[in-house]
């Protein structure tokens, strides 16, 4: 059996969407194909810091993160990007000239930085875990590297930002846009030169909008039973869902395991 390298999306892939578990089933599965000599990788946007717990539990010590711009190999962080300077200071400044709230992450931790309170005022404290850390006197171009972006604006209001399209987006709540890399698929690639992979062997699982950039035509492209339909056309095979197996049930239908 050829070596695969395979590449799973975390939420609504490898977990329960409605329960945030790590699926009994998928966590056998990665066991069963590490067992037989492949490569098992998480594939996120999420933060780094927001992975490598998950990453130890499903028991994965290999990770793109940051939408590809964060590669983990054997549990050591070896790159982390930052977003574009120019062109992140950019969409800060339009946003704070037009009034909306903005939060920046300046590294990857909890941490988020604002040079005013009109994020908390427009739409409160976000829901995860965030430490705020208020710098009055700071401006925009003089923070060193930006790794994330929130901004407090309506999806009603999103087309008053020009710079809206200059970096990828996601509209995770109703009440702020977090903009951050969107290029899971150069993440997978640069793992694959970093490991000296096969790319025609690369294996892609995911479920919603944001995992359509992973889904290329060099490499095989699974989508869970749960996933949109969107994900589901551009797939090489629709699984079942995640909460039903579906990671194992695809993985035996290959022959991987």
């Amino acid at each position: 059996m050829n070596k695969k390298y395979f590449f799973f999306d975390i939420d609504g892939t490898l977990t329960n969407k409605l329960t945030g578990e790590l699926v009994p089933s998928a966590q056998k599965t990665i066991r069963q194909l590490q067992e037989n000599g492949h490569f098992v990788c998480i594939a996120t946007g999420r933060a780094y810091y927001k992975t490598k717990d998950f990453a130890k539990i499903s028991g994965i010590h290999h990770i793109v993160s940051n939408g590809g711009a964060a590669l983990t190999i054997d549990d050591h962080v070896i790159a982390n990007r930052p977003l574009d300077h120019k062109t992140a200071v950019a969409l800060c400044e339009e946003a704070e000239r037009k009034g909306y709230g903005v939060l920046i992450a300046t590294d990857d931790s909890i941490d988020v930085t604002m040079i005013n309170d009109n994020f908390i005022n427009q739409v409160g404290y976000r829901q995860e875990p965030t430490r705020y850390f208020l710098k009055q006197s700071l401006r925009y171009c003089d923070i060193p590297e930006i790794y994330k972006i929130y901004i407090a604006i309506s999806q009603d209001d999103e087309m008053n930002l020009k710079l809206k399209d200059s970096i990828g987006y996601i509209r995770f709540v109703d009440d702020y846009l977090t903009f951050q890399h969107d290029e899971k698929d150069r993440g997978i690639l640069n793992m694959i030169k970093t490991i000296h992979g096969k790319v025609e062997d690369v294996v892609v699982f995911g479920d919603d909008y944001n995992d359509l950039v992973m889904f290329r035509p060099e490499w095989t492209s699974i989508a869970m039973g749960n996933a949109c339909d969107a994900l589901k056309k551009k797939a090489d095979f629709v699984t079942k869902a995640s909460y039903d197996d579906g990671i194992e049930y695809a993985c035996r239908h290959y022959g991987w395991i």
